[in-house]
């Protein structure tokens, strides 16, 4: 038996709840449960049952999962050694969430002067966007080509081909946001 299963419980629920800048009064009104039950949870002495479980994880809109392992530190320092960085044809590709959020990418994109990728289409119903941060980059996407400049961003359907280019001399630097759809 896991003798720290209730400790760990009870420092997610609490340390979730308070990174949300929620009273305990009001998470449980959010989760349908007594705030003297949230104090419990919070506390790490309780037992509760598996319906009060699903009711936490749901009303911090987390996983049972997230709420049973081990805590996490409130703040991770990356150094930019550590972070992932592909090459990408002549595109310097770099992962900005090091840590997974399920259906969410999120890339720095640094394009060589006349530098261009091709993208890879995600599944149906993903949203892309777009943001061109400096240089100038052109998108071509749906049938339709954008050229952004700093500052330009274009929202577009990520489910299908696409592309993108650098034409111009300098480097252009971009971040790339994509949103898979929801399951039903």
């Amino acid at each position: 038996m896991d003798d720290d299963l209730p400790s760990r419980f009870g420092q997610n629920v609490k340390q979730l709840r308070e990174a949300r800048g929620l009273t305990q009064v009001k998470i449980a009104k959010v989760a349908g449960v007594p705030r003297a039950t949230w104090a419990h949870l919070e506390s790490g002495e309780a037992n509760p049952t598996l319906a009060v479980v699903h009711r936490a994880a749901r009303a911090l809109g987390v996983s049972i999962e997230e709420l049973i392992a081990t805590p996490r530190a409130a703040c991770a320092f990356y150094a930019s050694a550590s972070i992932p960085v592909v090459m990408r044809g002549q595109v310097r590709v770099k992962k900005l969430l090091p840590d997974p959020l399920p259906g969410t990418e999120m890339d720095r994109l640094e394009l060589p002067p006349n530098g261009r990728m091709t993208g890879i289409p995600h599944t149906p119903g993903t949203r892309e966007y777009l943001t061109c941060e400096s240089g100038q980059i052109v998108l071509v996407a749906a049938g339709e080509t954008w050229h952004l400049r700093a500052g330009d961003l274009v929202a577009f359907r990520g489910d299908q081909r696409h592309s993108y280019a650098n034409p111009t001399d300098s480097v252009a630097v971009g971040y790339s946001v994509v949103v898979q759809a929801s399951a039903p």
